[in-house]
């Protein structure tokens, strides 16, 4: 099985949840994020970073209430593990600091702290809460930080009840040809 295919299973088998308390699944909550990209005219390494940025949800074993126990699953570096060295930097490092993103716009931007959902606002207790200003330094410091920040614009976005948008099939060529290894 190819990590393309491994990719698409993962999704069909275990993306069907509700995305952690929205009212959207896993997979419609990764479809509409790439699309999001995909409308907005971003780089294909940008659409597979919206698409796949919350991957590690569909690889760990934990329930789709696990911030309700109080547990961060870290799923941005069991997300970013996995495709390490599969995909180019930039769709990891979209995997993996979009969590960091989160926590940036919610020290940089007041405002955006306030237009999260109740869970978002709940997980990023647990992921931390706002970074502070040396965490902040570091985090522009990251080579992708400001792709990283729009892919975390995507993810809040892509919570629409009932959006048709291109199936995960649709994005198989895009993933083969971008793969690494």
């Amino acid at each position: 099985m190819t990590i393309v295919d491994e990719i698409i299973q993962l999704f069909e088998e275990r993306g069907n949840g509700l995305y952690f308390g929205e009212q959207v699944t896993e997979t419609e909550h990764a479809l509409q994020a790439a699309h999001l990209a995909r409308e907005a005219g971003a780089s294909n390494a940008m659409i597979l970073g919206a698409l796949l940025h919350d991957i590690g949800h569909l690889l760990h074993s934990q329930g789709e209430d696990i911030a309700d126990h109080g547990v961060d699953a870290k799923h941005e570096d069991e997300g970013a593990e996995f495709l390490a060295g599969k995909f180019p930097p930039l769709v990891v490092d979209c995997v993996r600091l979009h969590v960091p993103a989160k926590r940036y716009l919610c020290a940089v931007e007041p405002q955006y702290l306030a237009g999260l959902s109740p869970v978002s606002q709940r997980s990023l207790e647990l992921q931390g809460g706002p970074m502070t200003a040396h965490e902040v330094a570091e985090f522009e410091a990251e080579p992708h930080f400001r792709e990283a920040v729009q892919a975390r614009r995507w993810d809040d976005q892509a919570k629409v009840v009932g959006l048709q948008v291109p199936s995960v099939e649709s994005y198989r060529s895009l993933l083969e040809a971008s793969v690494t290894e």
